[in-house]
């Protein structure tokens, strides 16, 4: 059979036009497969802000959301008003949101959530249950030109919303700066500092804290919490507790903490998870 040369062509042309599909079609594999390499060795290098009161020099990877959650936390406190013991035990399941909108710029939203409370004056004792305030920030990552010392700053408000029972009287103005230092793969220390402002009154707060490798995927820190406020006595607290990484993107924690304030002890506990979408 007879073929004719505009019949070549055509044949050429098909055979031309398949392999550029199947050239396109590797390139965009490939491309895919490397974009979506690199937000994962983005993700691995994102750290969670949960547990403690330290904050992370770690920003949300763009495009990228944190869910943090307590599950719940829980404080007791204690005290004395002529001669009669008083204490207050509060359960609260507090949440952050944070929005990766630059490379190193995060947006958080966070909820003081559901709070029940059990106050006992004495003999007595009485429940009341409600939710918390609701704060607005905005945290970015600085560099620092160096491979094992990282930065962060913080500027947030507590919009003071809640119930009233658990609000604050007037909204909280904070500002924070957090530098951590990897001495190994296993060490990391750092610390934040902190500055509230509230009608008028300045409080600040120093926390010093230390990272420490246990296993491949769980680690352990330790704080410790110094707060001053004007014209009230100092505060501190000792807070420790271990991260335990189930996979890149998903970790669960537990804390414990102590105060070391004699006329009003205080003690907290706390589980969560946090995850990265």
């Amino acid at each position: 059979m007879k073929i004719a040369n505009n019949d070549i062509l055509k044949f050429d042309t098909l055979k031309f036009d398949r392999s550029g599909i199947k050239a396109f079609s590797i390139k965009t594999l490939a491309c895919a497969t490397l974009a979506m390499s690199s937000s994962l060795v983005f993700a691995e290098s994102f750290t969670f802000d949960r547990p403690g009161e330290s904050l992370g020099t770690a920003t949300v990877p763009k495009g990228h959301v944190a869910w943090e959650q307590s599950l719940p936390s829980a404080s007791y406190d204690e005290w004395r008003v002529d001669g009669e013991q008083n204490s207050q035990l509060t359960l609260q399941a507090d949440a952050l949101v944070r929005i990766g909108v630059a490379d190193d710029l995060e947006i958080r939203v966070g909820w003081d959530g559901p709070v029940w409370q059990r106050n006992k004056d004495g003999a007595d004792d009485h429940d009341i249950d409600g939710t918390g305030d609701v704060t607005i920030g905005v945290k970015k990552a600085i560099e620092t030109n160096d491979d094992r010392m990282s930065w962060a700053v913080l500027a947030q408000v507590n919009l003071a919303n809640g119930d009233d029972e658990f609000t604050e009287e007037d909204e909280i103005y904070s500002v924070a700066s957090a530098i951590s230092y990897d001495y190994s793969d296993n060490i990391t220390t750092g610390i934040t500092m902190k500055y509230d402002y509230q009608d008028g009154d300045l409080a600040w707060s120093a926390v010093p804290n230390i990272g420490y490798g246990i296993t491949k995927n769980v680690s352990g820190f330790s704080e410790f919490v110094y707060r001053k406020q004007e014209s009230e006595h100092y505060e501190s607290m000792v807070n420790t507790g271990l991260i335990w990484m189930l996979n890149d993107r998903l970790q669960l924690d537990a804390m414990l903490g102590y105060s070391f304030n004699e006329q009003n002890p205080r003690y907290r506990a706390g589980l969560g998870f946090a995850y990265l979408f």
